[in-house]
């Protein structure tokens, strides 16, 4: 055999990859398993959210890379580059070529700030922060707050971590709050979409928190372009009404119309995440659909020309949230059906319902925790009610636990070693 050939060649030593290597070498410890990753740490991102409101160390969010590949497996360090799926290949960025039997996509998402105006310039100064980029400086430009405008936003493009935009939205809130900074300050979270959050059970919380923090909600925004030096942020209706688009007199500090359809918002504080994409070498490949991502059955997860590709996680063309829970329940189907293909010619009758879970902290030592399929049905893990939680989608200082403690100490050492939690 090829020393460059693999059984299964894996892109991606992100919670995806890192999963699915170790669950197939826990099923077959003789699999000949490659895994092609550049990166020499591997941070556990959700915690990012607590870390911008100085909740959680972010050393503590980090480990080597090379302490997660599971043994057996060949680290390939190198940037896949393209991809050759009639010759079952891979070529990496130095030109080093792989052959495999079965392909597994799951480099993560790309952030690409250049897709909003004046971004990419002013990230991580002017008071521009972002919890997935640098949640360090979220809390430098959070502690040094005086008062002002606090603006929250997303983009239009799909996100890890739907709900991650307004969690810190709420705990900076909750900060204001706590330091006496509520009476001088505009909280306001703008968003493109339509609702607060697509769960009934837990949009109608969050609506009370909004109340709770006196918090300006904004459905249709759209950022469009930032001004670092000046201080605005200019957004785009989305609204799609007949209705003429209007700011509400003396909402907020300075917001004003230009035309129909464009908001200019001054800020003191702006915190948003920033647009994302699948990465360059997938977004280019024949393995997309038509908005770029890999394009997959949403139950089977095995690509749809490709029936020995398989994606996962961010990288996944698939209707739900991207999140690290999602791929919890994604990568034993992936595993199964893999494995089965290799002694036969089908799959598994397993299939994916869409899951994700989307842990909403509202406030310091609150959370709500919001677990749904594929048509938004709320669908909350029995294993809570152990925890003595039975309304996942209400406020409790116990999913605040979950959310610090549990969930860390079950990602490094259940999941990354390949263990069904």
């Amino acid at each position: 055999m090829a020393k460059n050939h693999y059984q299964v060649l894996v892109i991606g030593g992100g919670t995806a990859g890192i999963m699915v290597s170790s669950q197939l070498k826990q099923a077959n410890s003789k699999l000949k398993i490659g895994l092609i990753e550049p990166a020499d740490t591997h941070y556990y991102q959700p915690a990012w959210t607590l870390v911008g409101a100085n909740a959680y160390d972010y050393e503590a969010t980090g480990k080597p890379m090379k302490s997660l590949i599971p043994n057996g497996v060949d680290w390939i360090k190198n940037y896949a580059e393209s991809f050759q799926p009639e010759s079952n290949q891979i070529t990496t960025r130095n030109g080093d070529q792989y052959t495999y039997d079965f392909l597994v996509v799951a480099p993560g998402i790309k952030i690409d700030p250049t897709l909003i105006e004046g971004l990419e310039e002013t990230l991580g100064k002017n008071g521009v922060c972002s919890n997935y980029t640098d949640p360090k400086y979220t809390w430098e430009v959070l502690k040094n707050f005086k008062g002002g405008n606090a603006v929250f936003t997303q983009p239009t493009t799909p996100i890890k971590c739907g709900g991650a935009p307004q969690k810190i939205a709420y705990l900076s809130a909750d900060y204001f709050r706590k330091n006496n900074l509520s009476s001088k300050t505009n909280v306001v979270f703008a968003t493109p979409g339509t609702v607060i959050f697509g769960v009934k059970p837990i949009a109608k919380t969050l609506t009370e928190v909004l109340q709770r923090y006196n918090i300006h909600f904004k459905p249709f925004y759209a950022p469009v372009k930032i001004d670092g030096n000046n201080k605005e942020i200019t957004f785009k209706s989305t609204h799609k009404g007949d209705k003429k688009y209007t700011v509400e007199e003396g909402n907020i500090i300075g917001e004003k119309m230009e035309g129909d359809s464009t908001i200019v918002m001054p800020f003191d504080m702006l915190h948003l995440a920033p647009p994302q994409t699948a990465p360059d070498f997938v977004k280019n490949s024949p393995l997309v659909n038509d908005a770029g991502w890999v394009s997959v059955n949403i139950e089977t997860l095995q690509h749809t020309e490709h029936a020995n590709i398989f994606a996962l996680g961010d990288v996944a063309a698939l209707p739900t949230a991207k999140t690290g829970a999602a791929i919890r329940k994604q990568a034993p189907i992936v595993v199964a059906n893999i494995l089965k293909l290799m002694e036969t010619s089908t799959i598994t009758n397993m299939k994916y319902n869409g899951y994700s879970s989307c842990p909403l902290v509202t406030g310091y030592g609150k959370m709500v925790l919001a677990e749904f399929d594929y048509n938004n049905n709320f669908i909350p893990d029995p294993k809570l009610k152990q925890m003595l939680v039975f309304d996942s989608s209400k406020e409790h200082w116990r999913l605040w636990m979950l959310k610090k403690y549990i969930l860390p100490y079950l990602y490094w050492n259940k999941m990354m070693k390949g263990q069904n939690v």
